[in-house]
C-alpha cells in the first residue's frame, strides 16, 4: 500500500493527525491532533455534565428513573444555551478531521512521486 493510503486510513480511522505523524509531518499532525482533541474534549465534557445533572435529580429523587423522563430531560437540557458551544466543538472536530484527511492526501500524493521519481 502507498504513502498516501496508509495516511488516508490513519487520518480518517484513527484521528485526524495520525496520517500526518505517519508521513512524519509532525507540526502539521500535531496541529490538527490538538485542534480535534479540543473538539471533543468539549463535547465530552458537556455530556457528562449533563448526564451527571440528570443522575444527581434521580438520586435525590426528583426525577423518576424512567427512560422517557430522562429522555426528555436530556432534549430540554440540551436545547439550552450550550447548544451553540456544542455546535462549535462539533463543528471544529468535523473540520479538523475533513482537513486531516484531505491534506494527508496530498501530502501522500506528494511523497509518493519523490519516492517514485
Amino acid at each position: 500500500m502507498s504513502n498516501t493510503g496508509k495516511a488516508i486510513l490513519l487520518s480518517a480511522l484513527v484521528f485526524p493527525g495520525a496520517g500526518h505523524f505517519y508521513l512524519k509531518k509532525k507540526i502539521t499532525g500535531t496541529v490538527l491532533a490538538v485542534s480535534a482533541f479540543f473538539g471533543l474534549y468539549s463535547i465530552v465534557s458537556k455530556i457528562l455534565g449533563l448526564a451527571q445533572q440528570i443522575a444527581d435529580k434521580i438520586v435525590s429523587g426528583q426525577v423518576q428513573p424512567d427512560m422517557a423522563i430522562i429522555t426528555e430531560l436530556l432534549t430540554t437540557q440540551l436545547a439550552g444555551a450550550e447548544t451553540q458551544s456544542l455546535n462549535m466543538a462539533t463543528t471544529v472536530l468535523i473540520i479538523a478531521w475533513v482537513i486531516g484527511i484531505v491534506d494527508s492526501y496530498r501530502v501522500g500524493r506528494i511523497e509518493d512521486k519523490i519516492q517514485g521519481s
